[in-house]
């Protein structure tokens, strides 16, 4: 959007900002405050953030009360992602995997109610596209659970995903894919679900916000694009956008790279991009 023309009246999704997990050591005494007790190092993120990605769940089912806990530490207005586990994505036959997608659902997520965001199923990078296989693994993700509303995001790695067919799967099951900010992975910048999920993982921790600052004006402008229903006019699409699913979104994005000391800046310093109409050209 050109500087000078207001976006105030065009519908709009929320942009949420976070990172991967909130227990990491080197954070203390860069992010936390020195001396913050461990236990409250979650409520203290969510008042920093806004949405982190949990990585538990990817090794192994958390309980009831762990998402309980989780829920009641975090602000009002917060969200989490959740990771889907690896005894799914790393099945040979997902067709099969119902019964394994049935009980990590029902371990608990509902005990986050509200600030219960995407489903993130991430897959390993030898994973590659069977169509049929993977459109009846898309078949088997509910809508919703127990009357809260289910966004599904699938992370893929394999080059062979990197396909408007891959898009077309997507759209039919109304299913998101990751935009992986990564040189190894394919750069899938479609929009297909309800969701535009965003995983930043070329972070430099010899920045300070581990972007350089035009990188993080230019991430800013691309959420508010995607937020309001428009493809960034700086990233290739697979397919031709479909009018049908041009629709306001709600956009969460996390910083995580391999070291991700300065993670936490980075997701604070776009937050105050997206905040800050100015920076991102607008009146």
């Amino acid at each position: 959007m050109a500087r000078g023309q207001s976006d105030k009246h065009i519908p709009s999704g929320r942009v949420r900002v976070g990172i991967g997990g909130w227990i990491y050591p080197p954070w203390r005494g860069v992010f936390y405050p020195k001396g913050l007790p461990h236990s409250q190092e979650l409520a203290y993120a969510s008042g920093k953030l806004t949405s982190i990605e949990i990585n538990a769940t990817f090794y192994r089912l958390q309980s009831p009360a762990s998402f309980r806990k989780w829920a009641e530490a975090a602000t009002q207005g917060f969200a989490f992602s959740v990771k889907g586990p690896r005894l799914v994505t790393q099945q040979k036959v997902l067709a099969e995997t119902g019964g394994f997608i049935r009980r990590f659902l029902e371990s608990g997520l509902t005990e986050l109610g509200g600030k219960l965001g995407p489903v993130l199923w991430q897959f390993a990078p030898f994973k590659r596209l069977d169509p049929a296989d993977f459109g009846k693994f898309l078949a088997l993700l509910p809508r919703s659970l127990d009357g809260l509303a289910l966004n599904h995001v699938v992370e893929v790695r394999h080059e062979s995903f990197y396909t408007r067919e891959f898009v077309g799967l997507l759209r039919d099951a109304g299913v998101s894919v990751a935009y992986s900010d990564a040189e190894a992975w394919p750069r899938i910048a479609d929009a297909a679900g309800e969701v535009v999920y965003l995983r930043l993982q070329k972070g430099d921790d010899t920045l300070e916000t581990a972007y350089p600052h035009a990188e993080l004006d230019a991430w800013a402008r691309r959420a508010r694009a995607w937020s309001q229903g428009a493809p960034p006019a700086d990233l290739p699409l697979l397919a031709p956008p479909d009018p049908a699913t041009q629709r306001p979104r709600d956009v969460f994005v996390y910083f995580i790279h391999a070291g991700k000391l300065r993670a936490p800046a980075a997701a604070m310093a776009l937050i105050e991009r997206l905040q800050d109409r100015s920076l991102l050209g607008l009146p």
